[in-house]
């Protein structure tokens, strides 16, 4: 008796993973179809290649200590300046009216350069510096074409998986968006 539950308790815990595994990655598809449909579009739009592009001149030569201490200023303002300014600023109005646009589906959207650096904004970020973070490595650092699709996280009784898209300029990677999408409202 001991070893058939043992075995039982064995064989749930390996098919467990598997299960909540396949779960979450049914979730892939349409939330890279969807931003493909909806999102890449207007990625090309004048308003944001020119803020990534503006920013992307005013950070060349800033180094990872001045990223780090920009990060660090981000963070201790909770809300306050700098992250008031860059919500403010016209890439932030544009993002916010592409997710007014979208319904329930988009709940976020912030656009990086590519120093990893927030260019604009729907809501507030934790941080300032998302280089270090994967949905600006798998999107920016891997190319013009990149599409990163993260696990979905509850949040506020939602479901949201994060969609990262490189932006792209003449083909090259200029910068990186990412974008929360509610996925219960995909179905």
């Amino acid at each position: 008796m001991k070893s058939l539950l043992a075995a039982c308790l064995l064989a749930s815990a390996i098919a467990l993973p598997t299960a909540s595994f396949a779960e979450e990655a049914a979730h892939v598809k349409p939330v890279t179809d969807y931003v493909t449909a909806n999102v890449k579009p207007w990625l090309s739009d004048p308003a944001v290649i020119e803020a990534v592009k503006k920013s992307n001149e005013a950070h060349a030569k800033t180094d990872y200590f001045q990223i780090k201490e920009m990060d660090d200023a981000w963070k201790e303002s909770k809300g306050g300046e700098p992250m008031a300014a860059l919500m403010a600023n016209d890439l932030s109005t544009f993002l916010k009216a592409k997710r007014s646009e979208a319904g329930d589906v988009i709940t976020e959207a912030f656009v990086m350069d590519a120093a990893g650096l927030n260019v604009g904004q729907t809501d507030g970020t934790g941080d300032y510096f998302q280089g270090d973070e994967a949905k600006w490595q798998k999107t920016y650092a891997a190319g013009p074409d990149a599409i990163f699709i993260d696990e979905v996280e509850e949040d506020g009784g939602k479901n949201i998986a994060q969609a990262s898209l490189s932006i792209s300029d003449g083909g090259k990677a200029i910068g990186a968006i990412t974008i929360g999408i509610d996925v219960d409202k995909l179905k």
